[in-house]
């Protein structure tokens, strides 16, 4: 009963701190005729951008910050015939509600493009054929069975550990300027959980938020910053933060566009927060256009189809009207979609412009080629064509975080997750330049620490960034991008040289052949730390280096900037949702304090969200107890 009353006072907390709208909440339970709850369904509030899926083993489900008035409720699954009923919405009150769904044949097909019309073929395909599964175009989906439409894939993660700085002075790593996580995290939130741990990848939570750093100054394609000060969550450690500001090129300026559009309209698209949201968020990059940038269009259900030959950017309303026709329905042959789209990129190349294939899709791949191992290799063999990916992430419920992290990292791109229409105009208006055009690539970061005044370090993130040392002067070894504008943050938690017993899991025995010995002039000097820096230009082959030193410093946390306080606190909030070993004394009210006192001017409000963000978690965290 204690957690249940705790669960409840979990979402009315969180309806009222997003937004001081007024609102209801529907609670209700989806069942199919035999009274079998039917796990998976797609619930949406018809008008509005709510919505959830039934997760529940019970089939029940809850809907929060529903605006009060008159909807229609839709519900829908796999094999079930659609579900509409009318609901009146009420200020704050609960609307409670049952819904039954009726079995029905499944229809899916392929794509057929017949001149500016795209068309499914369908076939149907019975339900109770074959043990409860048809066969689509030769792929036979598995059977539906309770509790497994929920099939989100996320890579496990495991903390970097504290190294000593003594034997192992190196720490090497590829930039990583991806935001999926955070938005991807708040999805979960705002819809009354909490995130899966290996969801929650730090360094995007503290990279989707832009710091202060200064502008770069002649030609650099960036500028560097640096800061060290007491560590929040042990007093006794140091946190050094580190920052690139990556030049800003005025939109005017970037070279043009040759944009491929690779839209997912496979069944599993569907629902109301993916393909019409993929439409709509596509519609405000394409009112950003310019004559001189071209947008090709290429879909792929079970099969890839052209839809929209290479189009100027003054033809919007061609480009748009292409998009408002693409229907969801079919299995899902990314490969093959991802193939034709780099083909397409190829034959439309601008010679030293903005190369781009834009891939949308909830990452659920399941005809042709779909490990990882097969889609990544096909796109690293592509990348050298001066083609770029970007890939958009939507949905939930057969979300593939794992796989499209993948897929942007290897084909040189970046990688987001669309939740709602402000997180597409935070990419596709906000940071358009950033977005698509990158200004450096292959940056890597290599610090030697000065074993004299620091005992142990780690790095807080970027565990599928790491590099080893060998990689930082190989200009073969693939790194990360910089755009237009972007910032990039990294942070190191650090045991001073005279600190207290050491924190490093790799204590190993002495070393019988040979010992390490501390340079004397390490002793004399204040430099904590070598920073460098590798980087390429867009279209070289050749590594340029950039080195820089960080003074040691005894700064209290409460005389460092807005920067590193602020990183710190939405560091601590990535711990905490992670359960990390490493949390210290970290706690949801120490998060909501340094961020707000670090909140700055916070011009789009992102900061004032993530405060919510906190706030809510705390309560979720207690109902989950």
């Amino acid at each position: 009963m204690k957690k249940f009353l705790l669960a409840i006072l979990a979402v009315a907390l969180i309806t009222l701190l997003i937004s001081a709208a007024q609102f209801g909440i529907i609670k209700g339970v989806v069942l199919d005729e035999n009274g079998k709850p039917v796990i998976g369904a797609s619930v949406r509030v018809l008008g509005t951008p709510r919505g959830t899926y039934v997760k529940s083993t019970d089939g029940s489900f809850t809907i929060i910050n529903v605006p009060i008035g008159n909807y229609k409720l839709q519900v829908t699954a796999v094999g079930y015939e659609k579900n509409v009923m009318n609901i009146l919405i009420t200020e704050g009150k609960t609307e409670e509600i049952k819904i039954i769904l009726k079995t029905e044949t499944l229809k899916t097909g392929e794509i057929e493009v017949l001149g500016n019309r795209v068309m499914v073929q369908n076939t149907c395909i019975s339900r109770k054929a074959s043990g409860g599964y048809g066969t689509i175009n030769g792929y036979a989906p598995a059977p539906y069975q309770s509790g497994e439409f929920n099939t989100e894939q996320y890579d496990r993660i495991y903390d970097n550990e504290f190294k000593e700085a003594l034997t192992d002075p190196l720490s090497t790593f590829s930039i990583d300027v991806d935001k999926a996580s955070y938005s991807n995290v708040r999805r979960f939130i705002t819809s009354g959980s909490l995130p899966p741990e290996d969801a929650v990848r730090t360094e995007e939570l503290i990279n989707y938020f832009t710091y202060n750093y200064p502008e770069p100054k002649g030609d650099e394609p960036f500028a560097i910053y640096s800061e060290i000060a007491e560590c929040p969550w042990n007093t006794s450690h140091k946190l050094i933060h580190i920052g690139l500001q990556g030049k800003k090129v005025p939109l005017e300026n970037i070279p043009a566009g040759n944009l491929v559009f690779l839209i997912d309209v496979s069944g599993s698209m569907q629902d109301y927060n993916k393909l019409p949201l993929v439409k709509s968020a596509l519609r405000l990059l394409i009112e950003q256009l310019r004559p001189q940038d071209k947008v090709a269009i290429v879909v792929y259900a079970g099969a890839a189809g052209l839809v929209l030959n290479s189009t100027p950017g003054s033809k919007k309303s061609e480009i748009i009207d292409a998009i408002e026709k693409l229907e969801a329905g079919g299995s899902t042959a990314g490969a093959e979609g991802i193939k034709l789209a780099y083909e397409v990129a190829k034959k439309n190349l601008i010679k030293s412009g903005n190369n781009r294939v834009i891939l949308a899709t909830d990452g659920d791949f399941n005809v042709g080629m779909s490990s990882d191992g097969e889609l990544t290799r096909m796109i690293e063999d592509r990348r050298d064509d001066g083609i770029y990916l970007t890939v958009l992430g939507f949905g939930m419920g057969s979300y593939k975080d794992s796989k499209m992290e993948k897929l942007a990292d290897k084909g040189n791109g970046n990688y987001a997750y669309i939740d709602n229409m402000l997180e597409a105009k935070k990419m596709f208006v906000n940071e358009l330049g950033g977005t698509l055009f990158t200004i450096a690539k292959d940056v890597k970061i290599q610090i030697e620490f000065n074993p004299a005044l620091v005992k142990e370090y780690r790095l807080i993130g970027y565990e599928n960034r790491l590099l080893n040392k060998e990689d930082f002067n190989d200009d073969k070894k693939d790194a990360g991008e910089l755009g237009s504008g972007h910032t990039v943050t990294a942070l190191y938690e650090i045991v001073p040289a005279n600190g207290s017993q050491g924190n490093s899991s790799n204590k190993v025995d002495p070393l019988k052949y040979q010992t390490n010995n501390v340079n004397n002039n390490s002793y004399s000097t204040d430099e904590i730390a070598t920073v460098k820096f590798r980087y390429k230009d867009p279209d070289g082959t050749k590594s340029k280096l950039i080195v820089n030193t960080l003074k040691n410093a005894e700064n209290k946390l409460s005389q460092s900037s807005e920067n590193l306080r602020f990183a710190s606190a939405v560091t601590e909030f990535a711990m905490l949702l992670r359960k990390s070993k490493f949390v210290g004394t970290s706690t949801f009210d120490e998060v909501i304090k340094l961020a707000k006192g670090a909140r700055g001017q916070d011009r789009e409000g992102y900061r004032a969200e993530f405060i919510g963000l906190v706030e809510a978690t705390k309560v979720l965290s207690v109902a989950s107890k």
